[in-house]
Order: structure tokens, then sequence, then C-alpha cells
């Protein structure tokens, strides 16, 4: 007997709410949010803008800890320059990927790069938060930095989407970085009128955030707007159709392995336990996680 794919479905749509983070930007967070905790392994995505800076007046986060995860940072447009404890500097641009695991504990800043500081501009990026499981919680901090022309591209058979394949697979296409545990973050740019499937592992959560236009999900090609969080049903195959006559979407994919695991989390850390959370803050106020030692002659690099 052949087997049929079991179709995924939209089981929740989650609006995003607005908050100012670091020195005053604004972000949009559809997770954590009300009712919403996290989606397993994923704790947090902010959508940073878009938002035009006038020179001199785009701001970021400064020095700040984490421990226990991983951020990933994906930028549109502009640029923001990374610092840590680790003694790294990196210069993000536009399309580019910064995956960076905190691990046992990292000082890292987030800040708009200088040429874009001087000259002001747009801006549009996303952080998103990752957890860890509790035997990669005291990694070794670093990161992965991909460049956008090195993050691979897949077109769906129709012709009609692109997806940016930053961890995963999609269309035959797989993802050129590497994960702690199983997981997807992709881009996916759909035109009107476009349908596709794609398989994705029955263990999975998966979740789409539409940060442009709107797009429709699962065999009733329920409709997802701009700003909206889809949660969608356990399942193997998930249909992704373009709304006809309309201008297309834009949205996030992310899925993964569920960790299952206790999660404490507050502020800059996210642990399993309230006593690993205390001790999170110790080390921190005590410099054990270290401090960015800044040289003004040094430039970005990898």
């Amino acid at each position: 007997m052949t087997h049929t794919p079991a179709p995924r479905h939209i089981a929740r749509v989650v609006t995003a709410h607005q908050q100012r983070e670091g020195a005053g930007f604004v972000v949009r967070r559809p997770m954590p949010t009300t009712g919403l905790d996290q989606v397993d392994p994923f704790l947090m995505l902010d959508e940073v803008g878009p938002v035009t800076y006038a020179p001199g007046q785009a701001t970021g986060a400064p020095d700040h800890p984490h421990r226990g995860f991983e951020t990933v940072s994906y930028i549109l447009s502009g640029e923001k320059l990374h610092e840590d404890s680790t003694g790294k500097a990196q210069l993000i641009g536009a399309g580019d990927v910064q995956w960076m695991t905190a691990g046992a504990g990292i000082v890292h800043s987030e800040l708009p790069g200088p040429n874009f500081k001087a000259s002001g501009g747009l801006a549009h990026g996303f952080q998103i938060w990752v957890n860890l499981p509790s035997a990669n919680k005291f990694a070794e901090p670093g990161y992965q930095y991909l460049p956008a022309a090195k993050i691979p591209k897949a077109i769906s058979p129709d012709g009609l989407i692109e997806v940016t394949v930053v961890a995963g697979k999609a269309f035959g296409v797989a993802a050129a970085i590497g994960t702690h545990t199983p997981i997807w973050l992709q881009d996916w740019r759909v035109q009107p009128s476009a349908e596709a499937e794609i398989d994705i592992d029955p263990s999975f959560n998966a979740a789409a955030y539409v940060f442009d236009g709107a797009v429709c999900f699962g065999v009733d090609k329920a409709p997802v707007q701009n700003g909206q969080m889809a949660l969608f049903s356990t399942g193997e195959r998930l249909r992704v159709s373009g709304p006809a006559g309309e201008s297309g979407g834009r949205f996030l994919l992310l899925a993964g392995e569920p960790i299952a695991e206790p999660v404490a989390r507050h502020g800059p850390f996210v642990m399993n336990t309230q006593d690993e959370l205390v001790a999170a803050f110790e080390d921190f106020q005590s410099g054990r996680m270290g401090i960015i030692e800044r040289n003004s002659a040094q430039s970005p690099g990898g």
C-alpha cells in the first residue's frame, strides 16, 4: 500500500507585538509572547526594523552576556558589527548570517558598523534564539559566519518560490551550516499563484513567520499576514502557496527537533534549573565570562 504523507495544517496563528530592545531599537516579536513561550527548540524570534536611520542615529545592543543557547543574526539590510569576549570581531552585512554559540558564556556587542552609523540608511534583520540541550550548554563559545554569497538558494519546481537555506534543506538543496541539533531556518520568497510542497521530518516542531505580504499554508490554503506567525500541526508535508492576484509574500520557516528539557530563563541566560541561572549571573558579575577588549586599530575580520 502506498503511504500518503500526512499534511501539516495551521494549528494556531500568533500576532507579533512590538517592544524596545538594546539601546532603544524597536522589534516585532511573535515569540515569546502571551501564551507562546517557545517553539522548541526555538526560544525567541525578533524582527528588527525595517527602519531608516538618519546619519549618526543608528542604534544596536552594547556589551551584554549570554549562556546556554545560540543566537542567529540574519541581516536583510544595513550592517552590524559583532565583537565578543573571545577576541573576535565580524562585520555582518546584507544577506549575511552569524550563528553564535554562547555555550558556557560569552559577552558580545551588536552595534551598527562604522560606515552605516555615519551614513545612516535602511536597517532590517532578525535575531533568533535557539536552545541548546543540557549536554551542550557549557560548550566552548564561538560562531559560524556565512556571507550571503555562500548561503545556498533553492527554487521550487514551479520556479515561483526561492528559498535561502540557512539551515536544513529545501527542494534538494542542503545548508552549509552545522547545528548542534537538527534545525531548519529558511527565508522563503513566494510569488503570486506559487504552489509547492516540502517534506518536514514528522518529529520536528514547525512554524512560519510572515514578514512581508501574505502567504497561504496547508491544503486549505489558509492565509497568514505580515507580522503573524503560524504554528503547524504534526505531519510530514507542508504545502506553501502564494495568494492569487496579490503581490506574494516572504516568511521565515523555523523547524527543528524538540529538545524537550526543562527551560529556566531570565534575561540573557537560558539554562535547565534556577540554580544554574543563579550561577550564570554570578559568573558574569565576577568577570568569569570575560570582557570585550577593544583596540581602535583592530579591523573586523573572521
